[in-house]
């Protein structure tokens, strides 16, 4: 199988960048698109690739069951489903029996979202990010993540009002959050199949003692 893990290199191999889509989302609103890009910096094909992405939302009201996410895998679009963690985090694989993305050395792939919210999602400010793991069997490697994507969820209906704006220390509050749940939240990856150990970037599938609905994707 093709890898580009870059060993003790304190590099990730590839560069993710999610093209921040719409500011805002209306519950029940029509899905809106957004891209992320993955960049290989390597000289080797990096292919497995499975994109994950956390959101994690100011008021922690939000329900994984309210979150309609697809990704199109080149050939159609596929759903993301999520899970809770117990940090407050929701986690959705970018899988659904998909193989993963290849990316050719120096090249550059985009990979096509939509995102949704279902009617009675609450008003809250949200913000997105993206880790990447290639996967290796029963392992993967931890080869990526992305900027911040912020955005808000507005309130259904006329007269109820919009999201509401955000302070400058609330952003500041809201970003490192994504940052935990990418960089040292074992349990976001827990509940999708494997347990992130940090520091090493390795994921490792429904280990000893680990809680979790562990889905087979890696």
């Amino acid at each position: 199988r093709p890898t580009c893990a870059p060993g003790d290199s304190a590099d990730f191999p590839l560069d993710t960048r999610i093209q921040k889509g719409p500011a805002t989302y209306r519950p029940g609103g029509a899905r809106q698109s957004w891209t992320i890009g993955l960049t290989n910096t390597t000289g080797e094909s990096c292919g497995n690739i499975h994109p994950i992405l956390v959101l994690v939302d100011r008021k922690q009201t939000l329900d994984p069951r309210q979150i309609r996410l697809e990704f199109h895998d080149g050939t159609r679009w596929r759903p993301v489903p999520f899970e809770e963690t117990d940090q407050d985090e929701h986690i959705g694989v970018f899988d659904d029996g998909f193989a993963g993305f290849t990316v050719g050395p120096g090249r550059t792939v985009t990979v096509k979202a939509r995102l949704a919210f279902a009617p009675g999602t609450e008003a809250d400010h949200v913000v997105a990010s993206a880790a990447l793991v290639q996967r290796r069997g029963d392992d993967g490697d931890w080869v990526g993540e992305s900027n911040d994507y912020p955005f808000d969820i507005v309130a259904e209906g006329p007269g109820t009002g919009t999201g509401e704006p955000l302070s400058p220390r609330q952003l500041a509050e809201t970003g490192p959050r994504v940052t935990r749940a990418l960089g040292i939240t074992a349990g976001a990856l827990v509940l999708v199949g494997g347990a992130l150990v940090a520091g090493s970037r390795r994921v490792r599938a429904g280990g000893p003692g680990r809680r979790g609905v562990h889905r087979k994707w890696i």
